[in-house]
């Protein structure tokens, strides 16, 4: 996603470790129990939802930025009304703006909303989400990627369903390098001192530097979190990384004050456009598959609604048309297919792009890393933050 450098307070202070220092200090208890979850749903009467979504992440009109072709489809075909607000802009921001009223079982006047399935982990924890209805959900139950169906925090994704997914591995300028990188250890050669960089974020960072180390993501351990950062503290000192970024990576590629650097692959793809010396590599060792998702949070009072919604984006023509906008990751193979009968000769070529469907040598590569937990968080973020300078 083009968002802006995760940096917040509730990242650096561990935002569900600060939520139970609170549940201590006369706030009422984070957790939300299944019964209590949900409102009575008022979607058969009131033909509307309200959809939290971040900016430039939906396909828009060429001739018109304000129309948005595949949401007025859904209008159209149901007879809902959609609020569509670009308002997120951070995962941890959007979580302090709507935290109060989950915590205190109020509705957040939002029935959908889309953010990073690490931040759907703490969500998923605190029972601040409900249930979707699969049986209302046929396209979802048939189409979603099979890489994307059981991610640790929700296995059988019954809280969430992919709204587009992406991978973090390596960009990098091969004109200006002249060589390949094939590996994450590619970075540490003595011609990439002081021009490389990692993301910042700790959620976004150290999964791709853990695969390199022979670490199986879906299941690290702490110990495999104290030696990365050992490593990447030794690289630090010795100059070999040149800075830590949010999404302004971007900017130092294109400039060439770095030459290499982690990197979403939908940012690639975007850059490419411009600069095809621009490379994107998912290394040997493999890189994570991540995703960002549609959730229902608790006491939405059109939950049918956005079910229904949910279900629109999987119908594989709905989603071909979405990834031929936004380029990140499709959670519907299905669309492969849709795009590759295009008439429209540039259409057609993203079927065959990795970026946007990976092959099956790709996919072999991927994985979604096990979410940091609440226990976790507040040691490893007063790590890392101290590595990166936050």
């Amino acid at each position: 996603m083009l968002a802006p450098s995760r940096r917040s307070l509730l990242r650096a202070l561990g935002g569900s470790a600060l939520l139970g220092a609170l549940a201590g200090c006369g706030v009422p208890a984070a957790y939300v129990a299944p019964g209590d979850r949900a409102d009575i749903d008022q979607s058969a009467r009131d033909k509307k939802l309200t959809w939290a979504n971040w900016p430039l992440y939906i396909d828009t009109d060429d001739k018109n930025p304000n129309r948005r072709p595949t949401l007025e489809a859904f209008e159209q075909q149901t007879g809902i009304a959609v609020d569509y607000v670009e308002e997120i802009n951070d995962n941890d921001e959007f979580f302090g703006k709507i935290s109060p009223s989950l915590l205190n079982h109020q509705q957040t006047g939002r029935d959908l909303i889309v953010i990073s399935d690490w931040m759907c982990a703490r969500f998923v924890r605190l029972g601040w989400v409900q249930e979707m209805d699969r049986a209302a959900q046929p396209r979802v139950a048939r189409q979603l990627d099979p890489l994307l169906r059981s991610p640790a925090f929700d296995p059988g994704r019954k809280f969430s369903v992919p709204y587009q997914s992406g991978i973090t591995g390596i960009a990098y300028d091969r004109r200006r390098l002249g060589r390949e990188i094939r590996q994450v250890s590619d970075l540490w050669a003595s011609d990439l001192k002081g021009r490389v960089s990692l993301l910042s974020g700790l959620d976004e960072a150290f999964a791709l530097l853990m695969q390199a180390d022979g670490v199986d993501i879906t299941r690290w351990k702490a110990d495999d979190f104290h030696r990365i950062c050992e490593q990447v503290e030794r690289r630090v000192h010795s100059g070999q990384i040149r800075r830590f970024t949010g999404n302004d990576y971007t900017k130092d590629l294109v400039s060439g004050d770095v030459l290499a650097c982690q990197a979403y692959s939908g940012d690639v793809i975007q850059l490419q456009a411009d600069n095809p010396d621009i490379r994107f590599v998912v290394p040997e060792e493999g890189a994570e598959l991540w995703a960002d998702s549609l959730m229902i949070p608790d006491q939405a009072r059109h939950k049918a609604n956005a079910e229904r919604l949910v279900d629109y984006y999987y119908e594989p023509e709905v989603a071909a048309e979405l990834a031929a906008w936004v380029n990140y990751v499709c959670p519907v193979p299905a669309a492969q297919d849709v795009l590759a009968s295009s008439k429209d000769e540039d259409t057609a070529a993203l079927a065959e792009n990795p970026l946007i469907f990976p092959d099956a040598t790709m996919r072999r590569r991927l994985a979604i890393a096990r979410d940091i937990t609440a226990g976790e968080r507040m040691e490893f973020a007063k790590r890392w933050n101290g590595i990166v300078g936050l």
